[in-house]
Parts: structure tokens; C-alpha cells; sequence
């Protein structure tokens, strides 16, 4: 019972210790009043979008009873970059610049939540509800929207679409600071919201017809969850873009790191590791590559190869 605590206080020294570093490297009297701040809205960022794409990979799992599986399978990063291009398409360049990025935020949010309801309703909330067809649904809609938006993006103005590859990677100094504040009060409405169903997840770990037997409502778990997943997801893509394997691997590393079933601990290890990974990456990119790639390059190369460990690992143990 104490190793897993023990587990955790490591990575949250460790997660502080990056912090730390990160905040006080190369800071000197002179440049404090400017450096500082803007580390301190990348810190931020990284804490909010850690946070958001460790737990919603860890729930989702959960619901899809698959070690393998991450949000973005249902197609939510590919339906957020699909909207942003519609507005350029539709609207042009200077609409993206001109609307209010929290407008903005809002409408994508509200479109991806609507897109999981109607995904929920056509594909699961039937009698022969099968999460397979709702995640085969997701693969083939994430596929459409990906190839609508290239389609579009071929035949806009260059320049506009200069406005749109922004948002089609992920990096951390492009910071869409202007929802900081709208995306706080998100995550912390959802995560009071969330605090009713953590003591369920143990038991949907189990598989659907073992929590009915336990006497949990498990179509409404699920609901509520996949709307929940969808707002975080939006949260964390809306702050510094689609970054695909980083789900995957903290959640994983989390479940080998620390030996547990309980969901309590498996979330809050896979946030501390989704922290220090992208403040560990951040570090990496800044002084050892001198911004020559991107922190979304390293984490889907690492994210891809643990990826395909896992499928050779899973196809041993059939």
C-alpha cells in the first residue's frame, strides 16, 4: 500500500525539480521581470494539458476495456482541426484573427460535444450496443473530417493556410494564452464534476457486465464520461494542438511504474509523467536542440515505438 505513495512522491519531486529548472534556467537579475512570466504561461499550459490528456487517455481506456486505445481514435483532434479550417475556408484568415479566440473555444468545444453525443446515441445507447462499432464509427469520421480539411487546405491562399498549420501542431511556445483563463475554469468545473464518478472507475475496469452485476449505471457512466473526455480534449488541442502518443504513453508507463488497480493512483501518476515528459521535452527541445524540432515530434517518436511494443507484447500474450 506504501510503495505506490512512495511511487508517487518521487515523480511529484521529480515533476518539480523539472519545473524548477525550467523556471530558473539562465535567469538573471536583468531578465526576471521578462522571462519569468512567460515561462510561467508555458508551465501552466503544460500543467493544464498534461493533465487533461493523462486523465481523459486513462478514463477512456477504462470505458474501452483496451490498454491500446486513446481519444484520439474517436476522431476529436481530427474534428477540431476540421472546424478551424471550415472558419478559414468559409470565412477566410482574417476571421480567426479577428473572433474572439474564446468564442472560438467555445464553438469547438460545444461541436465536439455534440459530436460525441450523436456518436453515443447512433452507436452505443442501443440494445446491441457494441464499443467496437462506436470505435470503428470514430476511425472512419476521424478519417473523413482529416481528409475534408486537407481537401480544404489545398485550396485556400497560402497564407491563410499559414493560420491553420499553427494549430495542426503541437508547441508549447504558440501558447494560445488567450483561454488560459476560460480553459482553467473548464478543467476545474469538470474536475469537481468528476469527483462523483472516480469512485466507479475500479469497478468499470472490470468490463460492462461485471459493474451492471455491482450496481453501477454503466450507459450513464459512459455518457457522462465520453462528454467529459470530448471537453478536455478540447481543452488541451485548443491550448497547444494535437500531440497523439503522449495518452498513450504515460498511461501505460504509469500502469507498469506503479503496480496498482486503483484509479486514484494510475491518474495521478499518469498526470505527474505527462508533466514531466512534456517539461523534460520542453527542456530537451529548447537546450539541447536548440528549437530545431518540435516537442510533438519527440513524444510521437518515443509515444510510437512504445505503441508497437505494446501491440508485439499483446500479440505474445494472445
Amino acid at each position: 500500500m506504501k510503495q505506490p505513495k512512495i511511487k508517487l512522491i518521487v515523480l511529484a519531486v521529480l515533476a518539480l525539480t523539472l519545473i524548477a529548472i525550467f523556471m530558473l534556467i539562465k535567469v538573471s537579475s536583468n531578465n526576471w521581470e521578462y522571462v519569468i512570466p512567460r515561462r510561467a504561461l508555458k508551465i501552466v499550459a503544460i500543467l493544464l494539458t498534461g493533465g487533461c490528456i493523462a486523465f481523459t487517455s486513462m478514463v477512456f481506456q477504462t470505458i474501452t476495456n483496451n490498454r491500446i486505445l486513446t481519444p484520439s481514435i474517436l476522431g476529436l483532434d481530427s474534428l477540431y482541426l476540421f472546424i478551424q479550417t471550415v472558419v478559414v475556408f468559409i470565412f477566410g484568415s482574417s476571421t480567426m484573427t479577428i473572433m474572439n479566440s474564446n468564442i472560438n473555444f467555445l464553438v469547438s468545444v460545444v461541436l465536439m460535444v455534440l459530436f460525441s453525443s450523436i456518436l453515443y446515441k447512433l452507436f452505443f445507447n442501443r440494445e446491441d450496443q457494441n464499443i467496437l462499432l462506436l470505435l470503428l464509427i470514430g476511425i472512419v469520421m476521424g478519417s473523413f473530417f482529416s481528409s475534408v480539411s486537407s481537401f480544404m487546405q489545398v485550396l485556400i491562399d497560402p497564407n491563410e493556410f499559414l493560420i491553420i498549420q499553427d494549430k495542426m501542431f503541437a508547441s508549447f511556445n504558440n501558447v494560445n494564452t488567450n483561454i488560459l483563463t476560460i480553459s482553467i475554469i473548464i478543467v476545474a468545473v469538470v474536475s469537481i464534476y468528476v469527483t462523483r464518478y472516480s469512485r466507479f472507475f475500479d469497478v468499470m475496469s472490470l468490463g460492462r457486465d461485471q459493474a451492471i452485476n455491482l450496481g453501477i449505471d454503466y450507459e450513464k457512466v459512459v455518457r457522462n464520461m465520453l462528454i467529459v473526455v470530448s471537453i478536455l480534449v478540447s481543452v488541451s488541442t485548443a491550448l497547444v494542438g494535437p500531440i497523439t502518443f503522449l495518452g498513450l504513453l504515460v498511461v501505460n508507463l504509469a500502469r507498469e511504474f506503479l503496480k496498482t488497480y486503483k484509479h486514484s493512483t494510475l491518474i495521478t501518476g499518469s498526470i505527474l509523467l505527462s508533466i514531466i515528459s512534456l517539461v523534460g521535452g520542453l527542456l530537451i527541445v529548447e537546450r539541447v536542440f536548440t528549437f530545431s524540432t518540435t516537442i510533438s515530434v519527440i513524444i510521437n517518436f518515443v509515444g510510437g515505438v512504445y505503441f508497437i511494443y505494446l501491440l508485439l507484447k499483446e500479440r505474445r500474450a494472445w
